[in-house]
């Protein structure tokens, strides 16, 4: 399971040195988050131990979806080294995912 990500653990996550940290942004009522939801849990524990992978509800936590731009969802955030290295916006499959990811963990 996707760590839930909050205002308060969110910068000590990207501070985790050469990490890839995936973040995405999501709402209970967003019927594409409801399809990609499935896929970021099972990237979660196939990733174990490789990044971290966590989730942003954009309802409760709204200062951290304007704070960098979420103006659609699902958006999924890639950030290393604490800072942004790729965004994509929209309900993607696992092999597109997979591959944005290998891009960076590299």
């Amino acid at each position: 399971m996707a760590l839930t990500i909050t205002s308060d653990n969110f910068s000590e996550l990207l501070s985790k040195e050469n990490e890839l940290v995936m973040v995405d942004f999501w709402a209970e009522w967003c019927g594409p988050c409801k399809m990609l939801s499935p896929i970021v849990d099972e990237l979660s524990q196939e990733l174990d131990g490789k990044m971290t992978i966590g989730k942003v509800d954009v309802s409760d936590q709204q200062d951290l979806a304007a704070e960098y731009g979420v103006r659609n969802i699902p958006t999924i955030l890639f950030f290393k080294n604490g800072e942004l290295v790729d965004k994509q916006v929209g309900a993607l499959p696992k092999a597109a995912l997979q591959e944005i990811i290998n891009k960076h963990l590299n």
